[in-house]
Order: structure tokens, then sequence, then C-alpha cells
């Protein structure tokens, strides 16, 4: 109760009435003994012994009194807070006295002001190891982890290393894939853009090829006329050294289109729709082109259908090397697309790459072969003027345009047929017509 100086008022006020008990006690405890001493002859007739009883008895009255007063918290003060504080004699000495009247044993529980506002209860005595007894928590020290407890830790640590190290892998491909496709979007819209400036160029092609098919009708005509000039003969090997020299221009084209769009020229896009159906690697079979010439020219003699049949047989087995190359290819494509490393629902981002790399690798393949077919098909034109005679050339590459144009017609006439009105038009006819 040091600590506290607003109590020590209350407890002085309580020590008057206390001493003004004792007195009265006393004074009547002489008086009776007084009177026993008057009354009984044979009392304390000694004031020693007197005094002596009478400082015993007084002695057991306030120790009586001291215990039988009840102890309470005196919260509210009977004098304000800024009350001046008593000596530090008197509260030491005040405090020592009610520590020794108080046993140590039978003290209540005392109430304190905790600092959130609220009261806490101090409990003393109550744990297990009795009142006094230290925790044992604040005796012990840190405590070594067993074997199995740092085997744990060990592989929560690597097991954290390893999903770092899978998260910077994903982080990577994802930047990869990123960049990568930021430059497919840029190639899709240049091939885009070529697309476009092929068929353009392709629909000229087209016009100057009928231009150039008519000075060959024209010529061929001057020709039977002059009755087999030098002059109209030479002029003949000209305007056929043109063609195949414009036919050559038209490989050029789709060459320089495939190392963007390999597939506009393989599906035919720029084709007119019935031309489609007879397309082989971005054109024309060149023993199709044969079968042709062979039926429209002229009675050819023995050694001309010798020479023809060779260009022929040599024409079909390059036809059919590059016809197993390419289904070889087309089930590489497939195969790596159907892998289990694509279609797993959440695929190993480097496996899943790798196998897209070797799909786009074999994609890409798809430009030699058109390449090839287109070098087959220049190939097969230029050895036929050699085996045939300068009219009988013209006479060639004119059926080759008659079978084009015809195709071209079929297309147009195709897409304006009489329709129902609950059949719908169909789409992606596309292609150039020139009727």
């Amino acid at each position: 109760m040091g600590d506290r100086p607003w109590h020590q008022p209350h407890e002085q006020a309580s020590c008057s009435a206390h001493t003004g008990m004792i007195q009265q006690t006393s004074a009547t405890a002489t008086s009776s003994i007084h009177g026993s001493t008057i009354k009984d002859p044979g009392g304390y007739e000694d004031m020693g012994e007197l005094d002596q009883a009478l400082f015993l008895y007084l002695n057991s009255q306030d120790q009586t009194s001291v215990q039988e007063q009840p102890q309470t918290l005196n919260i509210f003060p009977s004098r304000p807070m800024h009350a001046v504080e008593p000596s530090p004699n008197t509260a030491t000495a005040a405090g020592s006295s009610k520590q020794q009247q108080r046993p140590p044993s039978k003290q209540p529980a005392m109430l304190a002001p905790a600092p959130d506002g609220k009261t806490a209860v101090k409990r003393e005595g109550g744990g297990r190891g009795g009142a006094g007894t230290p925790s044992t928590s604040e005796h012990e020290g840190p405590r070594t982890p067993d074997a199995k407890t740092l085997r744990r830790l060990a592989q929560n640590r690597e097991a954290a290393r390893k999903s770092r190290l899978r998260k910077k892998a994903y982080i990577q491909n994802l930047e990869t894939s990123r960049v990568r496709l930021s430059q497919m979007e840029q190639e899709m819209q240049r091939s885009s853009n070529q697309a476009a400036w092929f068929d353009g160029e392709y629909a000229r092609w087209v016009d100057e090829h009928d231009r150039m098919m008519r000075h060959l009708r024209a010529a061929v005509e001057d020709h039977d006329a002059a009755a087999a000039a030098t002059d109209s003969e030479q002029l003949l090997r000209q305007l056929v050294d043109a063609v195949a020299a414009h036919h050559v221009m038209l490989a050029e084209m789709k060459a320089a289109l495939a190392r963007a769009d390999v597939f506009h020229i393989v599906s035919g896009m720029w084709l007119p729709a019935a031309e489609r159906c007879f397309l082989w690697i971005g054109g024309s079979r060149p023993s199709d082109l044969i079968k042709i010439v062979a039926r429209h020219v002229e009675p050819l003699t023995e050694q001309q259908v010798a020479g023809v049949c060779d260009v022929q047989r040599w024409s079909r087995e390059r036809e059919e090397a590059l016809d197993q190359e390419l289904q070889a290819t087309y089930r590489s494509l497939s195969d790596t697309v159907c892998s289990d490393a694509l279609l797993s629902p959440y695929p190993d981002m480097a496996a899943y790459m790798a196998h897209m790399s070797l799909a786009i690798a074999n994609l890409s393949s798809l430009e030699a072969f058109v390449r090839q077919a287109d070098a087959l098909r220049l190939q097969v034109l230029h050895r036929l003027p050699q085996i045939l005679t300068s009219r009988q050339a013209v006479r060639s590459f004119l059926a080759i345009a008659d079978y084009s144009q015809r195709l071209r017609t079929l297309s147009s006439l195709w897409l304006a047929r009489p329709r129902r009105q609950d059949q719908p038009t169909p789409s992606g006819a596309g292609g150039q017509f020139h009727p």
C-alpha cells in the first residue's frame, strides 16, 4: 500500500477510530480491574503486575480488531488525487505495520487497474506448482530439434527451392512466348499484306498472260499464211521463250509469298474455286500438263512421242517422290500435334515449346515443297518446247492457257448459278476470274 499515497488519509482515520476504541476499552478494563481489586482483596495488589496485565489485554484486543476488519479496495479515494502525499517515513511505517498484521497465507486476491482500462485479477498460488513456483517455460533454454524435424525442414527447403526454380522457368517461358507471339503477329500482318500484294500481282500476271496468248494466236495464223517462213519460225520461238519466262516470273512471285505465308500458296486461295480441285502443291501437276499438250498438238513423230513419254515418266517419278515426302511431313506434323505433352491440361512448358518448335519446322518445310514443285513445272515447260517444233510449242502453250481459262469460266458459272431462296451462298470462293 506504500505505492498508493491516496489511501493514507483513510487509513489514518481508521487508526484514529481504533485508538479511540482502544482507549475506551482500556478505561473499561481499568475500572473493571480496579473494581475487582477493590472487591477482591486477593487481586492485583502490585502496580507492576497490573500494568503488565493491562498491556497484554490491550495488545490482544488490537490484534483481534485488525484481523476482524474486512479488507476492501478503496477505488474511489475520499480526497482528490492531487492531495499532498504523506511523508515517506509515515508511508513506510504504515506499509510495514500492514504487512505484519496480515498473514501472507490468507491474503485475498488484489485488484489492480490494467493498462487498457479493464480490471486485472491477480491470483496468487493458482498454478500447478503452488504459489511462488516459477514457470517451466521461463527456465527452459532453446530446444534442439530432433532428426525427424531436421529432415522435414530440409525437405521443405528443397521443395521451396524447386518451386522457385519452376516459377522462374515458367516466367522465362512466358516471356519467350510473349516475344514469339509478338513476332508472329507482326509476321501475320506482313503476310496479310504480302498475300494481298500477291493477289494483285497475280491478277496483273493473268492479264499479261492473256495478252501474250492473243499474240501467239495471231502469230500462228501469220505463220500458217506465210507457209512456214524462217522469220515466222524465229518469231514463234521468241514468243514461246517469252511465255516460258512469264511462267518463271509467276514462280518467283509464289516463292516470295511462300517465305511469308506458305499456306496462302498451298491452299490455292489465289486461284478460282474450280481450279483448286486440281491443285498440287501450289499449282498444276506437270504430268497433267503433259497430257494436255500431247492431246492438242499435231500428230507427233515417233522420236517426239518417245521424248514426250520420257518427260512424262520422269515427271511422274518426281511427283511421286514429292508426294511421299509431303505425306511423311504431314504424318510427322500430326504426331507432333497429337503428342501427350500438348494434350495434358497442365503441360510442361519446356516440352510444350519443344513440340511446337518441331511443328513449326515441319510447316516451314512446305516452303521447300512449293519451290521444288514450281521448279518441276518450269522444267517440264522448258523441256517440251525442245522436243516440239516452234508451231507445236505455241500450240501447247495455247492448250494450257485454254485449259486454265475454261476452269475460270466454270468457276464463274458455278457462282452465278440460280439458287433457291433457302440455299446459302458458298463462302470462300475467292480467286481471280477472267472470263
